[in-house]
């Protein structure tokens, strides 16, 4: 690995050592804002061909130490110093601007995660308590048609009010695993028991949840990461012919932590990344969600060897 570092800062110096020296000496003798606006051009073909900040400084810094070399006095130095001060600076705005875009992408999309999430809490309020009340009234018409039938006829009337209460059971629980109360309430860890729960049931899969988190995260986090696991499992029960799934949760220092593992069927990562972005498993919308968090995932598989999520989201002070 080492190497291969080593390496790449080496093609690095010999393709854009001379292009970057010659601008700077460019600008140095009197290049003025033509210079400045090389190296910002510079810069901005560096970022395109994917070479880092600390990359450009690297080289920033094997370019200045030969052209203090050459310098014979101490003014030369100071013009040099405060020159390739200027320079390195233009040739950088490009990597700030892509920042700074990449951070108002970022508040665009945790502001797009909260929309999401009032309207999901909304259709959950709906399923809940509206859909409720609506099975109430039938049932209450039910019991009220049933008096003047004969007792058959109610027998049958009876079977209609056990189904309706098997879907006022599966009402709430959609509903709950849509926009969990126990989320507000209890917290992430007893709404992801509760959500293996319904999902194990389901999928006749055996889902075990050890966590190691005493005290309530940040509402935003909580969610977040009770999405990206809800995803997983859904992804375990539909995809991964998984008997077993395993989630693991901890709170390191400054971070919180969750695996989702399976052994199930596994996939080849790249393949599918690179066929179809992660869609059809919604790889990219967890990766967008962690986004958002300032997260990471990283996803481990091999065809018959089962699948594991890696995901670490920072807490802020």
């Amino acid at each position: 690995m080492k190497e291969a570092v080593e390496n790449r800062k080496n093609n690095l110096e010999r393709a854009l050592a001379e292009p970057y020296l010659k601008g700077l000496q460019d600008y140095l003798s009197g290049g003025g804002e033509h210079a400045l606006g090389r190296g910002y051009e510079f810069g901005r073909a560096a970022l395109a061909a994917g070479h880092s900040i600390l990359e450009i400084l690297h080289l920033h810094h094997t370019v200045l130490q030969r052209l203090l070399e050459e310098a014979n006095d101490s003014e030369k130095v100071v013009a040099v110093l405060r020159g390739a001060g200027a320079f390195i600076t233009e040739v950088l705005s490009p990597y700030e601007m892509t920042n700074r875009g990449f951070r108002e992408a970022v508040f665009a999309l945790r502001h797009l995660n909260e929309m999401l999430e009032l309207e999901v809490k909304r259709i959950a309020h709906a399923l809940h308590d509206e859909a409720g009340q609506l099975l109430v009234a039938v049932h209450l018409a039910l019991a009220d048609v049933s008096r003047d039938l004969p007792v058959p006829l109610r027998e049958r009337v009876g079977h209609v009010n056990v189904l309706l209460d098997q879907v006022d059971e599966q009402l709430r629980r959609l509903s709950h695993e849509l926009r969990p109360t126990i989320l507000d309430d209890l917290g992430l860890v007893p709404a992801i028991e509760f959500l293996a729960e319904g999902i194990s049931k389901r999928a006749n899969q055996t889902i075990s949840v050890h966590a190691s988190l005493n005290d309530r995260l940040p509402t935003s986090i909580e969610i977040g990461l009770y999405r990206v696991v809800q995803e997983a499992l859904t992804n375990a029960a539909k995809h991964s012919r998984a008997s077993n799934v395993h989630i693991q949760m901890d709170r390191p220092v400054g971070l919180v932590r969750c695996s989702v593992r399976d052994d199930g069927a596994g996939f080849d990562v790249a393949a599918v990344l690179a066929s179809r972005g992660g869609g059809g498993l919604g790889l990219l919308g967890m990766q967008e969600r962690l986004n958002a968090l300032g997260g990471s995932l990283e996803i481990q598989s091999l065809p018959g060897r089962g699948t594991t999520l890696l995901i670490k989201i920072p807490l802020e002070g």
